[in-house]
């Protein structure tokens, strides 16, 4: 299914395309690159979701080598099971 547009374009650009493409060609020629534009910023999403991950997992493993922390965590989960059991 395609679907019809009403755009604006600078005219040198339109002359340029007419003169390049050629007339009748421009709507393919305007669908492969916006095709090929989107394709590429969905390439981009998805490596900064691919970075933030990797960066959260490697915070979450530091976090998890902080014995310090793992035991702070510990008294804070034993505490807070004490004060829900006595309700």
């Amino acid at each position: 299914m395609t679907r019809t547009l009403s755009i604006a374009i600078k005219e040198n650009t339109y002359q340029n395309l007419k003169q390049k493409i050629g007339p009748g060609k421009i709507s393919s020629f305007v669908n492969q690159a916006v095709e090929k534009g989107l394709s590429e910023l969905a390439q981009e999403e998805k490596k900064k979701k691919d970075e933030l991950k990797k960066k959260l997992i490697a915070g979450y493993q530091r976090k998890a080598k902080n014995k310090k922390l793992q035991k702070e965590l510990k008294m804070m989960e034993t505490a807070q099971f004490e004060d829900w059991k006595d309700e």
